[in-house]
């Protein structure tokens, strides 16, 4: 008899209902709807944060899964942030320009209108026209269709080009980081036709929203992010516990091998790329509402080598590994960036949080790596009573090519 998913899966279920009571006591804690126990500040950072484990997602099914160390996905995430923030920023002016020259007593033409948003937006960095890449900003699909398309087609592409080409390992991740560095240098220019190192901002201000309180917007975002996540976390669940999963766990661990039994290893890690930079983008479009700006320091190399160590933390191989390491680094990092935690006096130096948070993040980075290679969702296998053989890297039969004890382990 078939069984269901969920009884293949038991951590899906369970991690959803984990989600599911962790939404409910959020909501019933914060200032929107609940008894005001957590502030709109911390509601929109448990938001953020659940953006960040569902990108958190995406890198751990092309890394830990089909072995593949992008370094350029935080890329993605912020293309989808930027384009969901063009909409945003240009509804919210289009408000405020058509309510400022409504106090002439004429009604203002549909160019004076347009004249008034391109100036407000652009005037920043001395340009009063709208750029060409601004010309569906005014519609709310055809940029929710962007949002994807833009870094799902740039995957498809980067990725066409490189897998085509065989590229792979190191040197792999040094292209992804190329690509990221290009896209932000390019970002921070004026003539980008994003405003440059000014970014977007105000996108926490919704269009047609503008009696509604924060308080709520910020509940409407946070039930949206644990949505997505929960579909995310299933999607991809059900993706590597199938044949499919089998496939690129197979890539990971012998490419040649698959690519000689006839499989289309291109085709499949293509596929996986693409897969996850379009779940990397709808993150970011959840993401930069709630954060309220985006500039081009987001697209920074080192975004996507924060977004590894997340991965490496909490367990690569292991979905919710992901989800942990994501979630434990960005409220820890909340926690001790927010100039809150009183410095440590050390002798003649004193230990300043803010400063020293990276370093630390490093030093767990480094200790997991060297003492926890499972990352914290190992510490499960523990639990449940999951002792890995001890073989040593030694095959599990007599052929050469059998899984090794990292595939046994899983």
């Amino acid at each position: 008899m078939t069984r269901s998913f969920f009884a293949r899966n038991p951590s899906a279920l369970i991690f959803i209902a984990f989600l599911a009571l962790f939404t409910l006591a959020v909501t019933l804690m914060s200032e929107g709807l609940g008894a005001g126990l957590i502030s709109t500040s911390f509601v929109k950072t448990l938001g953020k944060t659940l953006c960040l484990c569902l990108v958190a997602l995406a890198m751990d099914l092309i890394w830990g899964y089909a072995g593949i160390l992008s370094l350029g996905h935080m890329a993605f995430f912020a293309l989808g942030g930027y384009m969901i923030g063009m909409w945003l920023m240009y509804a919210r002016t289009e408000e405020i320009v058509v309510a400022a020259l409504s106090q002439g007593g004429l009604p203002a033409t549909p160019e004076e209108v347009q004249q008034g948003i391109a100036t407000q937006i652009f005037g920043v960095v001395g340009s009063s026209d709208l750029p060409a890449i601004w010309s569906f900003a005014h519609s709310l699909p055809l940029q929710l269709i962007l949002a994807l398309a833009v870094p799902g087609l740039l995957a498809l592409v980067f990725g066409w080009l490189a897998f085509r080409s065989r590229v792979t390992g190191v040197y792999l991740s040094i292209l992804t980081q190329a690509m990221t560095l290009a896209l932000a240098l390019y970002l921070f220019q004026n003539d980008s036709g994003l405003r440059g190192n000014n970014g977007l901002s105000g996108l926490q201000n919704l269009p047609g929203l503008g009696q509604t309180s924060q308080d709520l917007i910020s509940i409407w975002f946070f039930w949206a992010s644990a949505l997505a996540l929960a579909l995310g976390y299933l999607t991809l669940n059900w993706v590597v516990s199938g044949k499919f999963g089998s496939v690129i766990r197979a890539i990971r661990d012998d490419e040649a091998r698959v690519r000689f039994l006839g499989y289309p290893v291109e085709t499949y890690k293509l596929f996986v790329f693409t897969l996850t930079a379009l779940i990397a983008a709808l993150a970011g479009v959840l993401y930069y509402p709630q954060a309220g700006i985006i500039n081009p320091a987001e697209l920074a190399p080192i975004a996507s080598i924060y977004l590894a160590v997340w991965v490496a933390i909490g367990g690569r191989g292991r979905l919710y590994g992901a989800v942990i390491g994501a979630a434990f680094v960005s409220l820890l990092s909340s926690l001790f960036t927010s100039g809150r935690l009183p410095d440590i006096p050390l002798g003649p130096v004193s230990l300043n949080w803010v400063d020293w948070w990276l370093v630390l993040l490093g030093l767990a980075f480094v200790a997991v790596t060297l003492l926890a290679p499972k990352g914290i969702g190992g510490l499960f296998d523990r639990f449940q009573g999951v002792i890995p053989p001890d073989r040593k890297g030694a095959p599990l039969g007599p052929d050469d090519g059998s899984l090794q004890e990292q595939e046994a382990q899983q």
